[in-house]
């Protein structure tokens, strides 16, 4: 009798356990679940892939096309003002009375294009601008200045080069001054013709 309790003990004891199966709902709801998870992550992962492709292309715009420029001091006003931020266009064709970024210096100005390549410049001695002997109209300039130059005028510019200013006469420190001198097309980034900030002064140029 002993021994027969023991086997039935012993096989008991081998017998293998009984697996729970899940039921229809709990395998619909993991299955849900895993969708879920899965859709999610590719939703994210899709979303971060554009954040970055526009990023990139913010990039290459900003950098190659549209530069973003902050203007520091004075020597633009009353047109620009110190901090104000602005847009540059590194494709447009330079013209007569464009505003304009440059390389000075491993600094970047900003003036307005006065003189074009083969254009004859002259300045008298109260300020007033003459190009190829007409007298400049300059609406923008608040108050006329011969400032700090000490060019021989007339001065004829260059090929490949711009004669530029800035308007405020008085203290701008330009293609008047010897200096500076006319810029060269390679030194130039390109026109400025939108103002960013401030909001309440947003708007082309």
């Amino acid at each position: 009798m002993e021994e027969e309790k023991k086997t039935v003990s012993e096989e008991k004891a081998g017998a293998p356990k009984a697996i729970d199966t899940p039921t229809t709902a709990q395998f619909e709801s993991e299955l849900k679940r895993l969708r879920y998870r899965h859709n999610f992550i590719k939703s994210l992962w899709s979303t971060v892939s554009s954040l970055i492709v526009v990023a990139a292309i913010a990039v290459i715009i900003s950098t190659m096309i549209l530069p973003v420029l902050r203007v520091t001091g004075t020597s633009m006003n009353p047109t620009l003002k110190n901090d104000e931020v602005l847009l540059c266009n590194k494709l447009a064709d330079i013209e007569r009375g464009d505003i304009v970024a440059f390389y000075y210096n491993n600094k970047v100005l900003i003036k307005r294009v006065i003189g074009l390549p083969g254009d004859v410049i002259d300045i008298a001695e109260d300020g007033t601008v003459y190009v190829n002997g007409e007298m400049l109209d300059e609406p923008y300039v608040s108050a006329l200045a011969f400032g700090e130059a000490d060019q021989e005028f007339p001065v004829q510019v260059q090929e490949s080069r711009y004669f530029l200013c800035g308007d405020n006469r008085p203290i701008s420190i330009d293609s008047r001054s010897t200096t500076i001198g006319c810029i060269a097309e390679e030194n130039i980034i390109g026109v400025v013709f939108f103002r960013v900030l401030p909001f309440d002064s947003i708007g082309s140029m």
